[in-house]
């Protein structure tokens, strides 16, 4: 249970882009729940305990510190990214696109924070991309509103 979990269905066991497939099965979710603001804080919720939970224990389960196949991270990334942002699908690719480009270019303190023990590492550094492309992701539709 641990590693379904960990890896979101089974996401995180692709031979390409794990992380990707991840984020993209919580942008498929988050489609299906067309942005309601309830459904998205209890999924962002979710996603954050059980992550929290479940990750450290993953990354004994696969046998290495934040394993590819662990991706709950990255779909918890992906809906604080969309926390709280008006709903539309291309405003939703958009924070997935921003969200990825942070979350693998990593910028200061992101690479800092992967380096912590256990579910604090492997959470840290999404959780803090998803604020960082949240916080992008609002700039640009100020800017285009």
């Amino acid at each position: 249970m641990i590693k379904f979990l960990a890896s979101v269905g089974g996401t995180g066991y692709s031979r390409v882009a794990p992380g990707t497939c991840g984020s993209f099965a919580a942008l498929v979710v988050y489609f299906l729940i067309n942005g309601n603001v309830i459904l998205c804080s209890a999924v962002t919720l979710a996603l954050l305990i059980i992550g929290f939970a479940v990750s450290g224990k993953a990354e004994k389960a696969f046998g290495k510190k934040d394993a590819s196949q662990i991706v709950i991270d990255e779909a918890c990334g992906l809906f604080i990214t969309l926390f709280l942002i008006p709903f539309s699908y291309g405003v939703a690719f958009l924070g997935f696109l921003i969200f990825r480009t942070a979350d693998v270019a990593k910028p200061f303190p992101i690479r800092r924070l992967e380096k912590l023990p256990g579910s604090l590492g492997v959470m840290s550094d999404d959780i803090l991309a998803g604020i960082y492309a949240n916080l992008i992701t609002r700039i640009i539709l100020k800017l285009l509103t």
